[in-house]
């Protein structure tokens, strides 16, 4: 017997259909202009891969998938919501009446659920790792982690002022990272993103309600941990934080000098490319 047939087929089973695991094959063969690996063979490390690209959904698919064989599994979780948050975001768009588009959005009903399951999932199992062992760097992260994308699709896509139990749990649980951990890249980067927003989306007396923040802060910071030596992914999530900080301040120069170096490493992505063909078309 073949004892890959048993973990094929339930990937098959997890992630819904051989049609969706054939697209993620299909999208990972796109990146790398090659024959893409087997099913059987294929890591998190390529969904990681294929979010980064912009495959989303590929991504979602494969990062269900994987975890078949580790179902507390925190990174995929973190993963997963991630990338189904940026499904949302897209199929939403910017609408001026966002709770109106949403209603009118047909795939935003499954993405709504798969979201909200894998949220309320990866919080249980990174807070009942935190009772057994609390000050657990990993479990802290990710919670936290999770936590920002469920505050990020209430307050960006769905416009929604939401999330706030979300929010101090997630700030209290970065926090507590980068106190044990200073180096934490990562960490750095998702409590950037809070000072980012809450200094520049929130009206100033709720600034103070929410704990402070400061742009100028989550800029340094941002701009930091680009250029810090780190891992592959987590060197790209901190460029991309700075690309897209640097979009929103309306630094087209500086955008412009990250989204070329990103573009590089995934060709493949949508956004990247569409910014460039503007504003470096050469």
């Amino acid at each position: 017997m073949n004892l890959m047939l048993p973990r094929l087929f339930a990937i098959a089973v997890v992630a819904g259909t051989l049609g969706s695991l054939s697209a993620v094959t299909g999208a990972l063969q796109s990146i790398s202009e090659q024959t893409s690996p087997p099913l059987d063979r294929l890591t998190f490390t390529d969904a990681q891969n294929l979010f980064y690209n912009g495959h989303y959904n590929a991504a979602a698919v494969l990062t269900l998938a994987l975890r078949a064989s580790d179902p507390k599994d925190l990174a995929s979780y973190e993963l997963r919501t991630s990338a189904l948050l940026f499904e949302l975001k897209h199929a939403i768009g910017e609408p001026p009446d966002k709770e109106k588009a949403f209603k009118r959005c047909v795939v935003c009903p499954e993405l709504m659920a798969a979201f909200l399951s894998d949220t309320a999932r990866g919080q249980a199992l990174a807070r009942a790792r935190l009772q057994a062992t609390p000050g657990d760097e990993a479990a802290l992260f990710f919670l936290g982690k999770i936590d920002l994308n469920y505050v990020w699709l209430q307050l960006g896509p769905l416009g929604r002022k939401k999330g706030w139990d979300e929010y101090w749990e997630a700030r209290k649980s970065l926090d507590a990272v980068l106190k044990q951990n200073p180096r934490n890249v990562r960490a750095a980067v998702a409590r950037a993103w809070i000072d980012y927003i809450v200094d520049t989306k929130m009206p100033r007396g709720t600034r103070w309600v929410l704990g402070g923040g400061s742009k100028q802060r989550a800029l340094a910071t941002m701009r930091e941990a680009a250029s810090a030596e780190t891992e592959f992914f987590i060197h790209a999530e901190a460029a991309f934080g700075l690309w897209e900080m640097q979009l929103r301040e309306r630094n087209t120069t500086e955008a412009t000098e990250v989204a070329r170096r990103l573009a590089q490493t995934f060709p493949e992505n949508r956004q990247l490319a569409k910014f460039l063909e503007v504003h470096d078309p050469s």
